[in-house]
């Protein structure tokens, strides 16, 4: 059945007009993504809507997703937003955390989830809006950094490679509140974790055969430029810029799931 479903969803049964629409989607995704996160909103449904399975869909997602949050976080250290040598420990805990979770998908029902993240995700943009001032400067951290990736690391990048919708808000949420980042920094430093989870579950949905490569390398073209763009555009406009982007894409994912989770079944 595997076998059946992957040769007709085969790169030589897509139509031509298929992957300039990818393309096009994942430039678009990878910009916004870049700036505020969400950018799964947008390449998700797009491979859904070809009619590939769930776990097909999320593996070529995360196949393309690697090059938009990897080209962001590059262009983001390249300017200073983010000190890579300062990552590590976060990166390799994240990345930890995304395998581990990854792997749970096979055995455990991502329903749960599915029906409290949107909540958390409604709960962070009140909370937010009444904070007007909170990520326009940075402040004194609250928690130190290896207590920080110990507990966000492991946490959310199990979160990423289990479920993932809204991760990218809730890392810019946690260094906001905990490390005292503005929204820049918080971004460019949510892109770092981002691409260390996109990447440890992508081996893991490439192990398994879970991904089309064609289709996924395709977006991934646009999530490189979008990447660069999206970080280039945060850069040049500041904490300011970036916070309205923010609360309108937290907003719509807990709208997106909220619908999702009262409609399935």
């Amino acid at each position: 059945m595997h076998a059946t479903v992957l040769s007709m969803l085969s790169p030589a049964n897509l139509p031509v007009w298929v992957y300039p629409m990818l393309f096009v989607t994942a430039l678009i995704a990878g910009t916004v993504d870049a700036i505020a996160g969400g950018g799964g909103l947008i390449t998700l449904p797009a491979l859904l809507s070809l009619g590939l399975p769930v776990p097909l869909a999320f593996g070529t997602n995360k196949l393309q997703a690697v090059f938009g949050s990897g080209s962001a976080a590059w262009n983001f250290a390249r300017r200073g937003a983010v000190d890579l040598r300062e990552c590590g420990l976060g990166f390799a805990l994240t990345a930890l955390g995304a395998l581990a979770g990854a792997y749970a998908v096979r055995v455990l029902d991502s329903q749960l989830l599915g029906s409290i993240i949107p909540w958390l995700l409604a709960a962070i943009v009140i909370y937010m809006i009444f904070r007007p001032k909170l990520g326009e400067t940075s402040r004194h951290h609250r928690l130190e950094r290896p207590a920080f990736y110990s507990l966000f690391g492991l946490g959310l990048g199990f979160y990423d490679g289990f479920f993932g919708p809204g991760v990218g808000s809730f890392w810019i949420v946690a260094f906001i509140t905990l490390l005292g980042f503005d929204f820049l920094r918080a971004s460019a430093h949510a892109r770092v974790m981002n691409f260390a989870s996109n990447l440890a579950a992508l081996l893991l949905f490439a192990a398994a055969g879970k991904v089309l490569w064609l289709p996924g390398l395709v977006m991934g073209a646009g999530q490189f430029i979008g990447g660069r763009l999206g970080s280039h555009l945060a850069l040049q406009r500041g904490a300011r810029f970036v916070r309205p982007l923010f609360l309108l894409m937290a907003a719509l994912a807990a709208l997106k799931l909220i619908y999702a989770s009262l409609t399935r079944g």
